[in-house]
């Protein structure tokens, strides 16, 4: 749980010098309805704090940020997961995962939080 947490301030950190190359379109991988340009995210303030999203896993109300990181690298599997997110979307929670893939494209991709699986853009 230690290591997760790590890995997410991390991804804050890396993610906070790259959001002036976010604004580009990124070139979409197969399944083209998985892998969303960065636009299409949910806007930060609907996403969960840090303590939230330990809150919500301790409790078990949705998977360990690892499974969800799991579960996207199936679609980009070679991709550099950069930071992971628990936010709102739908009425529901999702975890937005944004990674760097190896042609230097950032992508995002939406994992249901309670169940695991890929969800659309």
């Amino acid at each position: 749980m230690r290591i997760v947490l790590a890995l997410l301030l991390i991804g804050l950190t890396v993610a906070g010098f790259a959001m002036g190359s976010l604004g580009t379109q990124a070139e979409e991988t197969s399944p083209a309805a998985i892998v969303s340009s960065v636009q299409a995210a949910p806007r930060p303030e609907t996403c969960l704090s840090a303590a939230d999203l330990r809150e919500a896993v301790a409790e078990k109300r949705v998977i360990e940020p690892v499974a969800a990181i799991r579960s996207a690298r199936k679609v980009i599997p070679r991709a550099e997961i950069q930071r992971a997110r628990l936010c709102r979307h739908d009425e529901s929670l999702v975890y937005l995962l944004t990674a760097l893939r190896r042609d230097g494209q950032f992508v995002h991709v939406m994992v249901d939080a309670t169940t695991g699986e890929i969800s659309g853009p």
